[in-house]
């Protein structure tokens, strides 16, 4: 389903539609984590990618219009941003451990504890839920407070938008 929806939302021009599918693609990925039990990040996809992300487009939207404007020009240089930046990561990881090495520093120092401690500690059965919520709360409380700050920062820029636009009528 979820390939489904990202080659529709590829394909689509009307931008409202888009907006609509990339919703919905949110809240497939959010009933996907909560099949694989990490309901924090189920929710988080559903509030964050669901929920503000897409009012927050439709609200682009309403002051921008809901069609694409077709443009012919070079993409020669945006092509060639990306191939060098694509380029930079992929050299990047080039040092990095193979996948799913036990000697890996992950699989050595932390997690172990992590994973046979958590549930003891914590008292959560998912893994993912106990790191998120006790053992990384103050960076989970930075990254909502991030969210939120961006949010407000949007709102206001789009009010502010809104409301130059009525001084010019």
């Amino acid at each position: 389903m979820l390939a489904i929806t990202a080659i529709a939302i590829i394909a689509m021009r009307n931008i409202l539609s888009v907006v609509m599918l990339g919703g919905i693609y949110s809240l497939i990925s959010a009933t996907l984590f909560v099949v694989l039990d990490a309901v924090d990040v189920a929710f988080t996809e559903a509030a964050v990618g669901a929920g503000i992300s897409t009012v927050l487009f439709l609200s682009a939207l309403a002051i921008t219009g809901k069609h694409q404007a077709l443009t012919r020009k070079n993409h020669i240089a945006p092509l060639f941003v990306v191939l060098v930046t694509g380029a930079g990561l992929i050299y990047s990881t080039s040092d990095m451990p193979a996948f799913g090495d036990p000697q890996a520093p992950i699989h050595t120092h932390v997690a172990p504890r992590y994973i046979e401690q958590s549930g003891q500690e914590i008292g959560i059965p998912n893994i993912v839920t106990s790191v998120l919520a006790s053992y990384r709360s103050f960076d989970t409380l930075g990254e909502v407070v991030v969210v939120f700050t961006a949010l407000i920062a949007v709102l206001l820029l789009l009010g502010i938008n809104r409301g130059s636009r009525r001084d010019d009528l």
